[in-house]
């Protein structure tokens, strides 16, 4: 045993420092849960206290024969020798229930499974030239159990993550068409943990042979209840809006599919309108139920309230919405973005206090519609040092 690990295990039996090497090496594996990340963890933490070297073995998320995911010697430049070694070593000969000791060259290896929740995800392998004492071993099957534990929860996490991600996209657009006369921006940023689907959309579809249909909308909460009245929102949107039923139309009906849900229902605030192109422009028709005023940019930089306040959808079943009938000149830009702008917050203030998104707004004239959302966003972005803990929808309209 080298002089540093003699001198650790010799004082961690007679008692304290066992404790406080527990207590480390539980911190730094509940530190991560990035599945890539707690190998190395593992290895860091046992070498050189516990062994000369570690090699870290997992099985991968489908099972079959174990390889080596991570490998660290106390010596770094004999990190590639071992690693030419260990092709050598039989590791699947290990026992996968309990610690056993095999053998590499002149070395004595202890080989510890990593079970967790009666899976086996792998194996750690502890190398060093002498015999390993009984105290080694008992810290080594701690580690090993611990380690497991941390690898268990990354990956899970790891999965749960890229299945929210897959269904955030499924929620969102498969593509933008083409809008003659229009010139469109769109942003999308969820917040919060990767674990969790946001409850902001957006979508831009063709409705009929001249006419498209775009929504912006914020579902109360986040996570799966908010993913399903997500999703029956703008798949009823679209299918409705091809059936040939108008934005308020549309709307009323949404609204009782809400309330059909019963106590998976989450209320809904909704901007949804209708585009037709026409010579001078575009003409608009959309309702507001319950969402952030839309405002309307003119080329002189004035800036105006164009919506009606409606109620929100998923809260009243006897409610009437009416459509209102803009209509953007050339050069008009109309935005409507998600309260994840309005309600951006720094300390007291909202970045909405006193007509702010409208001065913002304001600035943009002139503006591509892309340059406008990109605008809008930097501003809520900037508007607070912290990060937002709210999604953020942006989109813009641009007659051509």
């Amino acid at each position: 045993m080298d002089q540093v690990a003699a001198e650790w295990v010799e004082e961690s039996a007679r008692g304290p420092h066992w404790l406080g090497f527990l207590a480390d090496a539980s911190d730094l594996l509940a530190g991560t849960l990035d599945p890539d990340m707690v190998p190395a963890i593992i290895a860091q933490i046992v070498v050189p206290r516990l062994s000369s070297w570690c090699a870290v073995y997992t099985a991968g998320n489908s099972g079959g024969p174990l390889r080596l995911v991570y490998l660290w010697h106390a010596d770094e430049a004999r990190i590639d020798g071992l690693r030419e070694q260990l092709t050598d070593m039989d590791v699947g000969a290990a026992d996968t229930r309990a610690t056993s000791v095999i053998h590499l060259n002149d070395s004595q290896v202890l080989a510890v499974p990593l079970t967790a929740r009666g899976r086996g995800l792998g194996m750690m392998c502890l190398g060093r030239s002498d015999r390993f004492p009984d105290e080694v071993i008992q810290f080594a099957d701690d580690i090993g159990r611990r380690a497991a534990l941390a690898m268990d929860n990354a990956r899970l996490y790891a999965q749960q993550a890229a299945a929210n991600r897959a269904l955030q996209r499924s929620l969102l657009p498969p593509n933008e068409p083409e809008v003659p006369g229009l010139d469109y921006g769109v942003i999308y940023e969820p917040a919060g943990e990767a674990n969790e689907v946001g409850g902001d959309f957006y979508d831009l579809f063709k409705a009929g042979d001249d006419s498209w249909r775009f929504a912006i909308g914020d579902v109360c909460g986040t996570g799966p209840e908010a993913a399903a009245v997500t999703g029956l929102a703008r798949h009823t949107l679209r299918l409705l809006a091809r059936e040939g039923y108008g934005v308020a139309a549309v709307l009323g009906r949404l609204n009782q599919a809400i309330l059909e849900e019963g106590e998976r229902a989450r209320f809904l605030t909704l901007l949804h309108g209708d585009i037709t192109p026409v010579e001078s422009g575009l003409e608009v028709r959309l309702v507001s139920a319950g969402h952030p005023e839309a405002l309307r940019l003119k080329p002189s930089g004035k800036v105006e309230a164009v919506t009606t306040p409606q109620s929100l959808l998923g809260v009243f079943h006897e409610v009437v919405f009416e459509a209102d009938t803009i209509h953007l000149d050339h050069g008009d830009v109309l935005l409507a973005v998600t309260d994840g702008v309005t309600e951006r917050r720094s300390g007291g203030r909202l970045l909405d206090d006193d007509g702010g998104l409208a001065k913002l707004l304001a600035e943009c004239a002139g503006l591509s519609a892309r340059a406008v959302a990109e605008r809008i966003r930097r501003g809520a972005a900037e508007f607070a040092a912290e990060p937002s803990a709210d999604d953020l929808a942006i989109v813009v309209l641009r007659a051509r």
